[in-house]
């Protein structure tokens, strides 16, 4: 007896929902690796190169399990919207920024000791190539493109809760470790908890989580990661200009 189509649909599902789930099994312990090791262990030249890699490596897992690049968010030949999106959203960034650094009430946000090497070339490398390639890219691709797709759809193609809930939450706890020292390294942040680590800790991984349902939400707006990646860029990079401004001059 020949099976229905939705019988037949059902069948072809499975199989998927089961690379899911498989692949979910090993992306979510190789970030909980990446994290120690980028954080922990590797030396300060080998952070691009392994998260690029450790990118690069859950795209090619997301592919494996069904999800190619228009499920995670990264379609190649997509890019009007998301960067036109990105680009709009970028300026309003850096015209934050400019303004905080311009009134004096709110210059003292900036005075982050994470910014006060003297160097322009260090200042210049953490803006252009540290924050873009290893840990914007690292971060949007498997936050906002493949832990949805394999929770269950990306918001590029579909708004679902359970996913974005899902991998804002793991986007929350990622940032444990590189939390670890805010409450000493920034003025602002001392000074309003009086140096309370594990304070400081748990508000920034609940801000951390309400940052990656907004930026699950911009995703959907874009249509994209681009436009994420382009936004996340310029929070930290453009944040790390103008504390290096504040401090050094």
């Amino acid at each position: 007896m020949a099976s229905t189509p939705a019988a037949q649909l059902a069948e072809e599902a499975e199989p998927t929902r089961g690379r899911r789930l498989i692949a979910l099994a090993i992306v979510i312990p190789l970030l909980a690796l990446s994290n120690v090791m980028s954080n922990r262990v590797l030396p300060e030249w080998a952070y691009v190169p392994w998260n690029l890699s450790m990118g690069v490596a859950l795209l090619l897992i997301a592919r494996r399990a069904g999800e190619g690049q228009r499920a995670v968010g990264l379609h190649i030949r997509q890019w009007r919207r998301p960067m036109g999106v990105g680009m709009l959203l970028v300026s309003g960034v850096a015209l934050i920024f400019g303004l905080g650094i311009a009134i004096p009430a709110t210059r003292v946000a900036f005075l982050d000791s994470r910014a006060s090497s003297p160097s322009l070339a260090v200042m210049l490398y953490q803006t252009l190539a540290r924050i873009p390639l290893g840990t914007v890219f690292l971060e949007e691709v498997a936050f906002r493109g493949v832990l949805p797709a394999l929770l269950g759809s990306s918001p590029a193609l579909r708004w679902r809760w359970w996913p974005v809930l899902g991998a804002s939450f793991l986007f929350g706890l990622w940032h444990i470790l590189p939390s670890l020292g805010i409450a000493r390294g920034n003025a602002a942040v001392a000074s309003a908890l009086g140096g309370d680590q594990l304070v400081a800790t748990v508000l920034a991984v609940v801000a951390m989580m309400a940052a990656g349902i907004l930026l699950c939400a911009l995703v959907r707006l874009g249509k994209g990661i681009k436009t994420t990646m382009l936004v996340h860029w310029s929070t930290n990079s453009l944040g790390f200009l103008a504390a290096w401004l504040v401090i050094k001059h």
